[in-house]
C-alpha cells in the first residue's frame, strides 16, 4: 500500500481541501434539525407565518451552503482520484515495459491487463470515497450523538445502545465478505486470461469446430465468477436490512420514551423530531461506513496486486554508469559456454560460437531446441544463467539498453504490427528517416509493391494487429521496420515462414545485395532459409551439435542430415554430399 501513496503527493491540496469542505457540510447538516425544531416549537404553535418563512429561509440557505461545500469536495475528489489513477496507470505501464520475459511470463498478459484497468479503477474509487466520505461519516455520527446528548442526556442512551448493535452487524457481515472479495479478483484474472485467449484464437476454434466446447468452458468460468459475486452479494445484502431494523427500533424507542419526556416538560415536540433526524443521520452514515468497508476491501486487494507489479524488479537490469561502446573490429556476437534455464528445466546448455562482422549466420533446429532463446539472449530480453554473451566485443550487460538495442534490428517470430499507418510502423525506432530510406527498406524486404498498391501508400492505415494484412505482408513489414534504422546486427527469427519460395529467394538476394557490412543472423526450421549462410549452427534439445557450412554439415553432421532429408529432395541432398 505504501508504494502507492507517493502518487497522491501532487494532490495534497485536494486531499486537504476536500475533507474540510465535507466536514463543513456535515456541520451544516447537524444544524438543520435544530432549525426544524424551532419551526415546530415556536412558529407552528403560535401561528407565526413570518417566523416560519424566515426560519425556513435560513434552512434553505444552510442547505444551499452545504450543497456548495459538497460540490467543491466532489470536484477535489474527482481531480485527486483521476490524477492518481492516471499516474498509477502510467507507472504500471512503464514498469511492465522494463520486465524481462521471466516477469512477463510470471504475471501473464491477462493478469497485467486486469491490474492496469480494473484494479486501478478500484483504487480510484477508494481515493474519491476517502476524500468525500471518510471524514464526513465519523464526524456526522459523533456530531449527531453529541447534539442528541446536549438536547437530552437520558434519551440519548438509545443512541449509545443502537450504535454498538449496528457496529456488531457491520462486523459480522464484513468479516465474511472481505476474504470473498479477494477470491473474486483472482477469478476476474482467470476470466480476462481466457477471454484474451478465445479472442486471439477464434479462427483456430472455428477451424476445429470447437465453438460449443469453448462456449461451455467460458460459461463455466463466468458462472464461477458470478456465483462468487452472488454469494458475497447475498451476505452484504443483509447489511441494510439489519441496520434499518436496529435504527427503526431505536426511532420507536425515541418516540415511545420521548413522549413521556414531553409530558413531563423535559423535551418539546420539535426536539423529539430533532432526535429522530439525528438518528436517521446516524443510520445513513453507518450505511455509508458499510459501503466504505466494501470499497476499501476491494481496494486493498487491488492495491496489493498493483503494488506487487510496481515492487517487482526486472531480472534484466541496466548498469548505472560506465557503459561500454561497441567495438566494430571485434566479433559481432560471441557465446561463451552459455547456459539458460527456467527453474529446473535447461533450455540451453554449453552453447559456444562466434559470428564475425558482416557474416550471415544461420541457426537451425527442431521446435523447442532453443533457437529463439538465443535471439532473446542476444537482444537481452532475458539473461543467461551461465556463461557469457558478448556483442561487439563486450558483455551485453555492459551496454546501456538504448545504445545496445539501437545497434540491433530484430524481426521476431510473431510478426507484430501496430494500429496506425505503414509510415508510423516503419519509424518506430527512428523518426528522422527520409522517404528514400523508407522506400529502400521496403524494397529490400520485398514489401514495396503491396504497400504502394494501396491508395495512400506509406500513409495507408494498418488495423489492429494488422488484420487487414496477410501473414506474409506482416512479416515483410516487420523486416522493413528492422531495416529502416540500418542496424549493425540484424536478427531474422523465423521471419520468412509465411513467404512463398519465390519471395524468399528475392528476399535473400536483396539482403545479401543491400546489407553489405551488416551482420545477419537467420533463425529458422527450414533448410532453404539457412543453407545460403556463411555458417550454420545446429541445435538439438538445447545443445549445439554442429557448426559449419551447409555442405560441411550435410556431409558430417547426422542431425543436420536428418533435417535436410525431411525437407529436401534426394537429389539435392546427394548433390551436396
Amino acid at each position: 500500500m505504501r508504494v502507492l501513496f507517493k502518487y497522491l503527493k501532487d494532490y495534497r491540496k485536494e486531499c486537504i481541501i476536500g475533507p474540510l469542505f465535507k466536514c463543513t457540510e456535515a456541520v451544516l447538516e447537524l444544524i438543520v434539525p435544530l432549525v426544524m425544531a424551532k419551526i415546530i416549537d415556536v412558529g407552528i404553535p403560535n401561528g407565526d407565518t413570518m417566523y416560519i418563512l424566515k426560519t425556513g429561509g435560513e434552512m434553505i440557505g444552510i442547505s444551499a451552503l452545504g450543497f456548495g461545500c459538497a460540490m467543491i469536495c466532489q470536484y477535489m475528489a474527482s481531480r485527486a482520484s483521476q490524477g492518481f489513477g492516471t499516474q498509477v496507470r502510467n507507472a504500471l505501464f512503464k514498469k511492465i515495459n522494463t520486465f524481462s520475459d521471466r516477469e512477463l511470463d510470471r504475471f501473464g498478459a491477462g493478469s497485467l491487463v486486469t491490474r492496469i484497468t480494473n484494479d486501478v479503477n478500484q483504487l480510484q474509487v477508494a481515493v474519491a470515497m476517502t476524500i468525500r466520505l471518510v471524514s464526513r461519516a465519523p464526524f456526522l455520527i459523533i456530531g449527531a450523538v453529541v447534539m442528541a446528548m446536549i438536547l437530552d442526556l437520558k434519551l440519548s442512551l438509545v443512541f449509545l445502545i443502537a450504535g454498538p448493535v449496528v457496529a456488531l452487524a457491520l462486523y459480522l457481515v464484513m468479516s465474511r465478505c472481505v476474504p470473498l472479495y479477494k477470491k473474486i479478483q483472482k477469478k476476474l484474472d482467470r476470466l480476462a486470461t481466457v477471454t484474451r485467449e478465445e479472442l486471439e484464437g477464434v479462427r483456430v476454434v472455428r477451424a476445429f469446430s470447437r465453438q460449443a466446447e469453448e462456449k461451455e468452458k467460458f460459461d463455466a468460468i463466468t458462472d464461477d465468477a458470478a456465483r462468487a459475486s452472488e454469494h458475497v452479494g447475498r451476505i452484504s445484502a443483509l447489511l441494510n436490512p439489519l441496520t434499518f431494523l436496529v435504527m427503526n427500533l431505536a426511532i420507536l424507542a425515541i418516540v415511545w420514551f420521548g413522549g413521556f419526556r414531553v409530558d413531563s416538560g423535559a423535551l418539546t415536540q420539535g426536539e423529539i423530531i430533532a432526535f429522530v433526524n439525528y438518528l436517521t443521520q446516524i443510520s445513513l452514515a453507518l450505511i455509508v461506513v458499510a459501503n466504505l468497508v466494501v470499497i476499501f476491501t476491494r481496494a486493498a486487494a487491488s492495491a496489493s496486486r498493483v503494488s506487487e507489479v510496481l515492487s517487482t524488479d526486472s531480472s534484466v537490469t541496466e548498469k548505472k554508469n560506465g557503459f561500454a561502446q561497441a567495438d566494430l573490429s571485434a566479433p559481432a556476437v560471441e557465446f561463451q559456454d552459455v547456459d539458460f534455464s527456467i527453474g529446473a528445466e535447461n533450455i540451453l546448455s554449453g552453447i559456444r560460437f562466434q559470428i564475425h562482422p558482416g557474416e550471415m549466420f544461420g541457426i537451425i533446429g527442431s521446435t523447442g531446441s532453443g533457437k529463439s532463446t538465443i535471439a532473446n539472449l542476444i537482444e537481452r530480453f532475458t539473461d543467461a544463467t551461465g556463461g557469457e554473451v558478448r556483442v561487439f566485443g563486450h558483455n551485453v550487460k555492459d551496454y546501456s539498453f538504448n545504445e545496445f538495442r539501437s545497434q540491433i534490428g530484430l524481426v521476431p517470430q510473431n510478426a507484430q504490427v501496430f494500429t496506425g499507418t505503414v509510415r508510423e510502423n516503419l519509424t518506430m525506432l527512428r523518426s528522422d528517416v527520409t522517404e528514400e530510406q523508407l522506400i529502400a527498406a521496403l524494397k529490400t524486404a520485398q514489401a514495396y509493391d503491396f504497400v504502394m498498391e494501396r491508395e495512400n501508400g506509406l500513409d495507408s492505415v494498418i488495423e489492429q494487429a494488422g488484420r487487414n494484412l496477410s501473414g506474409g505482408q506482416r512479416q515483410r513489414l516487420t523486416i522493413a521496420r528492422a531495416l529502416v534504422a540500418r542496424p549493425r546486427l540484424l536478427i531474422l527469427d523465423d521471419s520468412d515462414s509465411a513467404l512463398d519460395f519465390a519471395t524468399q529467394q528475392k528476399l535473400r538476394t536483396a539482403i545479401r545485395r543491400d546489407l553489405e557490412g551488416i551482420t545477419v543472423i537467420v533463425i529458422s526450421q527450414r533448410v532453404h532459409s539457412v543453407r545460403w549462410c556463411d555458417q550454420i549452427l545446429v541445435l538439438d534439445d538445447g545443445e549445439a551439435v554442429g557448426l559449419g557450412t551447409h555442405g560441411e554439415l550435410l556431409r558430417e553432421n547426422e542431425v543436420y542430415r536428418e533435417i535436410c532429408a525431411s525437407q529436401l529432395d534426394e537429389s539435392e541432398v546427394a548433390a551436396n554430399e
